[in-house]
C-alpha cells in the first residue's frame, strides 16, 4: 500500500511461526507477548504501528484506538472480539479481523471434557485421592448414556458437541433461533423451545455468543424451570449465566454441579462459584490446545499481512471482503445489502427457512456473491454478534437456510436495486433498497409499501391500519416522553389499508416508551432498530 514496510505489533503470545509469516510477507514485526498486559506502555507505543495482532490479554478499548493514529488493522487470533471496541475501531477506519473457525473442535472437546468431569466429580476425587484419602462413596457420579443434553446454541461448536454426545448415546435437544427443522434432523438433535429444553435436560451446555438477548439468560428464573439435579456447562462466554444465582442453586442442591470455563469478570481471581461442591472451573481454556492456538495464529498473521501489503480483506468484522478493483463501485451496495439484512434480522424472531435476494438493473452485473454474503451477515448479526461476510454463508447453511439469488434487467424507475424476501414457517418479510448518488443506502419498499427512507443509527419501525390520527398520536407520545424525532417516513399500500412508519431518533427509544407503544391500541407493532451509519 506504500513503499514503507508495514509495522506490526504482536502484543500477545503468538507462535514463532506466525511471527515469521508476517516477515515473509513483507512486514516489520515487533514481538512483545507481554506488552498487552501493560496498558500504559502499550498506549504510549501503539501510534507507531499499522497492525496490532492480539489474543485475549490485550484490551483494544476506545482509549487505545484513539491513540492508534496509524493503525489500519487489528487481528484477533480467535473468534471472540469482546476485548476490542468494534464501534470505536469502525469510527477510526480500523479493520477488525478474527479467525472464526480455527478452534471450534478444541472448544467443543473442552465442553465435553468439562461435562464428563462434573458428571463423575473427577477434580474433587483427584484432590481427595492425592491427599491420601480413599473416599469412594463420597464421589458417586452419574452416567452420560441415556441422559438428555440440552444445547443452547447449535452453530458450529454446538453441532460438534452434539455429534460427540450422540456418539456417547445421549439424547440431544437444542434451542437456537436460527436452527431449522431440516438442519436439526441432519445433525441428529431435536429442536425445542428454551423452556422445553430447561425442563427436560439433565445436562445443559451453552454455545451461544454474548449479545443483549443472551446476556444473563441463565438466571434464577431460568434455573427454577430446570430439572432438580441438573448440571450446567459454560465454555462459551462469561455473562450468559448470573453467577450469584447459579451459586445459590448449587448451595440448595437444585443444581447438582457446574463446569465453568468463562466468567463475568476475567481474569477470575475470585468468584462466588469457587469452593462450592462439584463446581469445576478452568481459566478460559476452551481454545487452549496447541493445534488450535497454532491454527488461529497462522490465520491471523496471513490475513493481516495480506491486507497491509496487498489490500486484501478477509474475515473482517466491520468491513466486507472486497478486492481493491471492485471497492469503488461495490462498497456502497455492500453497505445497502448489509442494512437490508440487518433490518429483517432485527424484526424476525422465527427460524428462517429461505432467503430470496433479487438483484435488479445494474446491480445484477456486480459481484452478487459478495452482496449476498453481506445480506446474510446483516441478517444473522442480531443473533450472532461476531458474524462476518466470510462466516455468514457457512452459518446460514448450518442453520438450514436456503439461499436463492435472482437477477434481472432494469424493471422500474431505479437504475438498480436489491430486494430481500425472508421466509419463516409463519411469515414472509420483504424489503427493497437502493443507493443514491450520495452513496447512502435508502429503503424504497417495506412490506410491499413504497417509501423512500434513509437508514439512521437509531430508528423505530411501526405498523398500523391506515386510519386518521395515527401520526398525531405518535407525535404526541414522542413529545410527552421528550424523545426528539430526527426524520419521519410514512407509507401505505392503499387508503384504509396497511400503513408503516420509519422514525429516525436522536437516541435509542427507552424500554418504557416501547412498552407504551405496545399498549397503544392504534399501533399494531413497534420495533426498535439500530444501524451502523
Amino acid at each position: 500500500m506504500t513503499d514503507r514496510k508495514p509495522r506490526v505489533l504482536v502484543s500477545d503470545a503468538l507462535s514463532a511461526t506466525a511471527v515469521q509469516v508476517f516477515k515473509d510477507n513483507g512486514c516489520d514485526v515487533d514481538f512483545e507477548p507481554t506488552l498487552g498486559k501493560d496498558k500504559e506502555k502499550l498506549l504510549a507505543r501503539i501510534g507507531d504501528y499499522d497492525g496490532l495482532a492480539i489474543r485475549s490479554a490485550t484490551k483494544a478499548n476506545d482509549q487505545l484506538i484513539e491513540a492508534a493514529t496509524n493503525l489500519k488493522v487489528i487481528g484477533r487470533a480467535g473468534i471472540g472480539v469482546d476485548n476490542v471496541d468494534l464501534k470505536a475501531a469502525s469510527r477510526r477506519g480500523i479493520i477488525v479481523m478474527n479467525t472464526p473457525f480455527g478452534n471450534s473442535i478444541t472448544t467443543a472437546e473442552h465442553a465435553l471434557s468439562m461435562m464428563m468431569a462434573v458428571a463423575r466429580q473427577i477434580p474433587s476425587a483427584n484432590a481427595s485421592t492425592q491427599a491420601g484419602k480413599w473416599e469412594k462413596s463420597k464421589f458417586m457420579g452419574v452416567e452420560l448414556t441415556g441422559k438428555t443434553l440440552g444445547l443452547i446454541g447449535a452453530g458450529n461448536i454446538g453441532s460438534i458437541v452434539a455429534d460427540r454426545a450422540i456418539g456417547m448415546k445421549m439424547r440431544v435437544v437444542a434451542f437456537d433461533p436460527f436452527l431449522s427443522e431440516d438442519r436439526a434432523r441432519k445433525i441428529g438433535v431435536e429442536k425445542v423451545e428454551l423452556n422445553d429444553l430447561l425442563s427436560r435436560a439433565d445436562f445443559i451446555s451453552l454455545h451461544t455468543p454474548l449479545t443483549d438477548k443472551t446476556r444473563n439468560m441463565i438466571d434464577a428464573e431460568a434455573i427454577e424451570r430446570m430439572k432438580d439435579g441438573v448440571r450446567i456447562i459454560n465454555c462459551a462466554r462469561g455473562g450468559l449465566i448470573v453467577e450469584t444465582d447459579l451459586a445459590k442453586a448449587i448451595e440448595t442442591g437444585k443444581v447438582a454441579g457446574a463446569a465453568i470455563d468463562v466468567f463475568e469478570v476475567e481474569p477470575a481471581t475470585d468468584s462466588v462459584l469457587f469452593g462450592l461442591p462439584n463446581v469445576v472451573c478452568t481459566p478460559h481454556l476452551g481454545a487452549a490446545t496447541s493445534e488450535a492456538q497454532e491454527n488461529v495464529a497462522l490465520q491471523v498473521a496471513e490475513q493481516m499481512s495480506a491486507y497491509l501489503t496487498r489490500g486484501a480483506v478477509t474475515n473482517a468484522l466491520n468491513m466486507p471482503s472486497i478486492s481493491a478493483e471492485e471497492a469503488p463501485l461495490l462498497t456502497p451496495f455492500v453497505k445497502l445489502a448489509d442494512t437490508l439484512g440487518s433490518f429483517v434480522g432485527q424484526v424476525t424472531d422465527d427460524p428462517i427457512r429461505k432467503v430470496e435476494i433479487l438483484y435488479d438493473g445494474h446491480v445484477a452485473s456486480m459481484n452478487t456473491s459478495a452482496l449476498s454474503s453481506a445480506v446474510l451477515a446483516g441478517l444473522l448479526r442480531s443473533q450472532v454478534s461476531d458474524v462476518n461476510m466470510v462466516s455468514a454463508p457457512v452459518m446460514a447453511s448450518e442453520r438450514g437456510m436456503q439461499l436463492l439469488e435472482m437477477t434481472r434487467e432494469k424493471s422500474g424507475v431505479f437504475d438498480g436495486y436489491i430486494q430481500l424476501n425472508v421466509v419463516t414457517n409463519h411469515i414472509t418479510r420483504s424489503i427493497a433498497g437502493t443507493v443514491f448518488s450520495d452513496g447512502k443506502p435508502r429503503f424504497i419498499q417495506i412490506k410491499g409499501v413504497n417509501m423512500e427512507a434513509e437508514a439512521g443509527e437509531h430508528m423505530l419501525y411501526t405498523t398500523n391500519r391506515d386510519v386518521p390520527g395515527i401520526v398525531g398520536k405518535l407525535g404526541g407520545m414522542f413529545a410527552e416522553s421528550e424523545i426528539n424525532i430526527a426524520n419521519f417516513y410514512l407509507g401505505r399500500n392503499h387508503a384504509g389499508g396497511d400503513a408503516i412508519a420509519l422514525i429516525q431518533l436522536d437516541r435509542p427509544a427507552p424500554a418504557e416508551f416501547l412498552r407504551l407503544l405496545d399498549d397503544a391500541p392504534e399501533i399494531e407493532s413497534a420495533k426498535p432498530l439500530e444501524f451502523t451509519v
